[in-house]
């Protein structure tokens, strides 16, 4: 609930600091003390347009900044936070504040955190309903109405919110699926020369890594083979080195041992006989591993080109074209096997369209049949609030398919005639502010049970009226208050007597300066205020006497 109210240069008001408490709060004074100029600075901080006209003369800037408190947070109100990274922790304050300055700009804020006006104004739906008499939100607005008339239902919105995303879902797949079989059908054709076109290359992964290495090493047989071939020559025959190592060691071997040297002389020969042999082997396998067969190495070039011109085809690595090929057979094989998917897939998707409707006709029925129990409701109410003229309709119409959603086929509005025989019409099309104003307490009061945002606000809701109508009026607002916050600024003494709390709001100048303060009450000065209110200017014992009297009956 609303718990503190902190002003700051806003038209009249130089700076007001206000404390609330839960139950109803009355706010009282006399006309042009400036009641309007608090319930414009409240709607400044609830995100209402900016207008700088609101900045004291002579200030740069006025601020507003409200305080919330409350055991739990409001439903939605935590999402609604989260999303925008601002997080609270429980039991802590919401503080919205709202800056403007005098050449029309404005900042907003939430615990500190700048934000946005949307934001702000969203933030402050959850927390506050104010009921003004140019009202364009909460009750008033259709788009409410369903939500409203679904709680005093006690509807099962849920599962047709279910059933609505599982349908959703199966039309999805159904979609994805019809549009994967027309394009492959569409390209059936082209399809079949690809796949005929890789079937024939039929390309291998890794393959053209190992065509690369193969290409390279002919290549470089073809450049070596000339030095292979003199090399070749150079070691066959009786003049190859070889060949006379080997008939050194020989005529060597008879003289050996003749002497030491000639015997280390033998072993040194012995080993160049040994290693020359070896030099000649692995010439031998050199020569045969790089073989140049042109033919081969053409091949291996044609073989390469091919595989690249075909992946650059596709768009593809050459190590790709596999998987290209399963591709192709992929969505060759959807075309034929698409039919039967397709019609297993609608199936699917008309029984979900069916458990829909199931459930929505059935939310459907639940809905008027409370629609009704609600227009009894509210008409209970009208006539002590002196609107027994008026009747009023909760419509609840099918849509068309195409506008059928998550929350069900119905459009939900609350309509009224405010004279007999008169045509039903939207709450603020044919209500004057007065009769606005009570139409939306019967609806609250009607609605009560089903709860709403933490603290209301009405405006002058008993303009016009007195008597028996104004103390049915304050009798509604004190039972509307009941575990929760009902501030209401009103002219009527009989709505006064009800406030739990008692607000006077008080205008005053000093030469020039004029400013606008408000005071909570002790039982004296509420007596006073309301045998002011009863009596006017002049306050007569007979008036303090009445007063004693409403609020004892209070």
């Amino acid at each position: 609930m609303l718990t503190r109210l902190s002003i700051r240069n806003i038209v009249l008001i130089e700076a007001l600091d206000l404390e609330f408490r839960s139950g109803l709060g009355v706010l009282t004074g006399e006309t042009g003390a400036g009641k309007s100029i608090l319930l414009d600075a409240l709607g400044l901080v609830l995100g209402n347009r900016a207008d700088s006209g609101l900045v004291r003369s002579g200030e740069e800037r006025a601020t507003v900044t409200a305080t919330f408190e409350f055991a739990a947070l409001p439903a939605g109100l935590r999402e609604t936070l989260e999303d925008a990274g601002i997080e609270i922790e429980t039991g802590e304050a919401l503080i919205l504040k709202r800056t403007l300055r005098a050449d029309g700009g404005s900042k907003a804020f939430v615990n500190d955190q700048s934000v946005g006006v949307a934001l702000l104004r969203d933030i402050a739906s959850s927390l506050v309903e104010l009921h003004g008499q140019h009202d364009d939100r909460g009750l008033v607005n259709p788009r409410g109405h369903r939500a409203l008339l679904d709680r005093f239902a006690d509807g099962q919105v849920g599962s047709v919110t279910r059933a609505w995303t599982d349908w959703r879902a199966a039309e999805d797949r159904l979609a994805e699926a019809r549009e994967r079989v027309e394009t492959a059908q569409a390209d059936q054709d082209l399809l079949l020369a690809h796949l005929a076109e890789l079937t024939a290359i039929e390309p291998q992964a890794g393959e053209e890594v190992r065509l690369a290495e193969t290409r390279a090493s002919m290549q470089k047989g073809e450049r070596l083979s000339g030095d292979l071939e003199e090399l070749r020559h150079l070691w066959e025959g009786s003049e190859s080195p070889l060949a006379h190592l080997r008939v050194a060691a020989r005529r060597l071997d008879r003289i050996a041992g003749e002497h030491p040297l000639l015997a280390e002389a033998l072993s040194a020969l012995d080993r160049a006989v040994i290693e020359a042999g070896e030099a000649e082997d692995k010439l031998a396998q050199a020569a045969e591993a790089l073989v140049h067969d042109p033919m081969a190495l053409e091949r291996a070039e044609t073989r390469l080109f091919d595989l690249r011109a075909i992946a650059r085809k596709h768009r593809c690595e050459v190590d790709d074209l596999p998987d290209k090929m399963r591709d192709f057979r992929h969505a060759l094989d959807a075309i034929e096997g698409g039919e039967a998917e397709l019609d297993a897939l609608a199936l699917a998707a008309r029984a979900a369209g069916e458990t829909y409707r199931e459930r929505a006709l059935a939310l459907h029925r639940l809905r008027r049949d409370a629609a009704a129990r609600l227009d009894a409701a509210v008409a209970g109410e009208l006539a002590p609030l002196k609107l027994d003229s008026a009747r009023f309709r909760t419509a609840v119409t099918k849509l068309p398919e195409d506008r059928w959603g998550p929350h069900g086929l119905d459009a939900v509005e609350f309509l009224i005639a405010t004279n007999p025989g008169a045509d039903f019409a939207p709450l603020n099309k044919i209500a004057s502010g007065g009769e606005l104003s009570r139409f939306i307490l019967a609806l609250k009061v009607a609605l009560a049970e089903q709860g709403g945002a933490a603290t209301m606000i009405f405006d002058e809701i008993d303009r016009g009226v007195g008597g028996a109508v104004a103390s049915a009026i304050g009798e509604r607002l004190a039972r509307l208050a009941e575990g929760g916050q009902v501030l209401v600024v009103t002219h009527s003494p009989q709505v006064a007597a009800r406030g739990r709390t008692h607000y006077a709001i008080h205008k005053s100048s000093e030469g020039t300066v004029t400013r606008t303060s408000v005071s909570l009450l002790d039982a004296t000065a509420r007596q006073e205020e309301i045998a002011r209110m009863l009596s006017g200017a002049e306050v007569t014992d007979e008036a303090r006497a009445q007063a004693d009297r409403l609020l004892e009956g209070a």
